[in-house]
């Protein structure tokens, strides 16, 4: 089998790797759940390729994550609910609805978006989710899950934590402004230091999780993305701790080889310069 631009080589080379006679004996035994943790693997390498403006890598990382849209629509073909021209499909019907203003006819398109579009579009789609779900017999307002259940649950977790709240906040569930939440999280930390005294792990990483989520909602009414904020700062600690290793380095000495003490000095100079 050769490569090919085609997207169909790509659906075959994945039928081919699934298959039960011939097929990779471990693509064959992999289901949804197992394939799971590489899709969200491939999405943040593929930010990751971006962060670095590096689009060779990009390049290699899209083909990675289209293998998994490819991979689970193969395992849903399989188990005769849908195939890979399904979601093509799905999501062209999706992108062609939701932009009028962009393949509607000449009305629509000399219109543009106008206000409450939108909102008209996803209540439509929602009365067909519901539609569908009577045809098959099921309760078409009951699908089993909450108001918040809509929060997918393999985000990360600071950024699910800043999800739920936003989607609490457009019921009313919300702070009225920032200024009570700094009460909020220093309450939790009370909380935090009471288990932590009481040798309580258990009571100790629950109390660690709501301060946590505190401060997420503290970030939200600051209009500051968390995730975003604790990534920069993440890049913020690895540029110092590099100028750390680099002076030392410069002196014929290793991270290993110096106390601590002698680290934080590099890091007070770092400081100075990022």
């Amino acid at each position: 089998m050769l490569p090919s631009r085609d997207i169909s080589r790509l659906i075959e080379i994945m039928a081919a790797l699934r298959a039960p006679v011939g097929g990779c004996p471990w693509d064959v035994e992999q289901d949804f759940k197992s394939i799971a943790p590489y899709t969200i693997e491939e999405a943040y390498e593929v930010a990751d390729a971006i962060a670095r403006s590096d689009l060779d890598d990009l390049r290699e990382e899209l083909g990675d994550l289209l293998l998994q849209v490819v991979y689970h629509a193969r395992m849903a073909e399989e188990a005769g609910e849908f195939s890979f021209g399904d979601v093509v499909e799905g999501i062209t019907k999706k992108m062609i609805r939701r932009h009028p203003h962009v393949f509607g006819d000449t009305e629509a398109r000399s219109a543009g978006m106008a206000k409450g579009m939108w909102e008209k579009i996803k209540a439509e789609e929602k009365a067909e989710k519901r539609a569908a779900r009577l045809a098959r017999g099921l309760d078409p307002e009951d699908n089993g899950k909450g108001y918040l259940d809509g929060v997918p649950l393999a985000f990360p977790a600071l950024t699910r934590a800043l999800k739920l709240q936003e989607k609490a906040a457009r019921v009313g569930f919300d702070w009225g402004d920032a200024t009570p939440i700094l009460d909020k999280i220093e309450e939790e930390i009370a909380e935090l230091r009471v288990a932590i005294s009481a040798r309580d792990q258990a009571a100790t990483e629950d109390e660690f999780g709501d301060v946590l989520f505190a401060l997420v909602n503290f970030a939200r009414h600051l209009k500051i993305d968390p995730e975003a904020a604790l990534s920069g700062t993440n890049d913020k600690f690895r540029t110092r701790f590099h100028l750390v290793e680099a002076a030392l380095r410069a002196q014929g000495r290793s991270l290993q080889d110096a106390t601590l003490e002698e680290m934080e000095e590099e890091w007070q100079r770092a400081k100075a310069v990022r």
